[in-house]
């Protein structure tokens, strides 16, 4: 008995101590009027989110190849000019948005999950990552803002732990994508007149926020808020930066890829890349 309550009190004083060691994280103060906003493509993340998103539905077997090259000949061209006319952008993201028509939005949820998990993660720039946790560190919130579908955007944000997304709106049926969108596609004046409604409604100071982008097609955007940041910046971005005394952060290495510097129009462009990829994984499923 007395060496049973010798072991307690052994016990107690090691717990006490323990306890008395113990160091509290410092609690994170609410800051409600700054918030950071990043785009996604090349900035968050290595290459388009929707070409990776396109690849993991290819080869789920989620197209048929008559689809597939329909779609890849009519978006080719955007991978070689890089186009950025708006015209241009929203019908090729429409031609995109097709691709899922008939799926249904908690599939597509799903499967962006699952892809996410098995493709996207580890293309996650952790710089840029590691920028995105010090402003929630800091009781900021941080939105993902980018012409990816919105489905997909808060994949991504829920993944990173980030307070939410700005994407661009699929038209929905009966919890069914019938392959149109809402309006505009979220890109270019688009994500600064998105930001700018986020800020109304939660009651932002912009001259307190953040925003982060490598193209120069976030210009509206950056220019928004009062600390603007190019990260992984295309030639032009990476100029005006200078220009504007902005900070400039480029986390990548070796000799700089050029489809990573290209302003990706629409990302559309890339998806066709995307299709062809998925031709191949389909292909070599079926063979094996």
């Amino acid at each position: 008995m007395r060496r049973l309550l010798r072991r307690r009190d052994a016990a107690e004083i090691a717990g006490e101590v323990a306890a008395a060691a113990a160091v509290s994280a410092p609690e994170v103060i609410p800051d409600p009027t700054a918030a950071a906003f990043f785009d996604v493509d090349n900035t968050m993340m290595r290459g388009a989110s929707i070409y990776h998103f396109a690849r993991g539905l290819a080869a789920r077997g989620l197209f048929t190849t008559s689809d597939l090259m329909k779609f890849a000949a009519g978006q080719a061209w955007f991978r070689v000019w890089g186009n950025e006319n708006p015209e241009h952008i929203a019908r090729a993201k429409e031609m995109a948005l097709a691709f899922v028509a008939g799926l249904k939005v908690d599939d597509v949820v799903r499967l962006g999950e699952e892809i996410y998990d098995e493709v996207m993660a580890d293309r996650v720039w952790a710089g840029t990552r590691a920028l995105a946790q010090s402003h929630l560190d800091s009781g900021q919130r941080v939105w993902l803002v980018t012409a990816t579908p919105v489905e997909l955007a808060r994949v991504i944000a829920q993944r990173l732990g980030l307070t939410g997304a700005l994407g661009t709106v699929a038209e929905t049926a009966e919890g069914a994508y019938t392959g149109r969108l809402v309006g505009d596609l979220l890109h270019g004046p688009a994500k600064a007149e998105a930001v700018r409604a986020l800020a109304r409604r939660e009651g932002l100071d912009l001259s307190r926020c953040s925003a982060y982008s490598d193209s120069a097609n976030d210009l509206p955007m950056l220019s928004l808020v009062g600390h603007p940041y190019a990260i992984n910046p295309d030639s032009e971005l990476r100029e005006y930066a200078r220009d504007q005394n902005w900070q400039v952060r480029d986390f990548r290495t070796g000799r700089k890829a050029t489809m990573i510097g290209l302003p990706i129009a629409a990302t559309a462009g890339a998806i066709a890349g995307g299709v062809a990829a998925g031709i191949a994984l389909r292909r070599h499923y079926r063979s094996s």
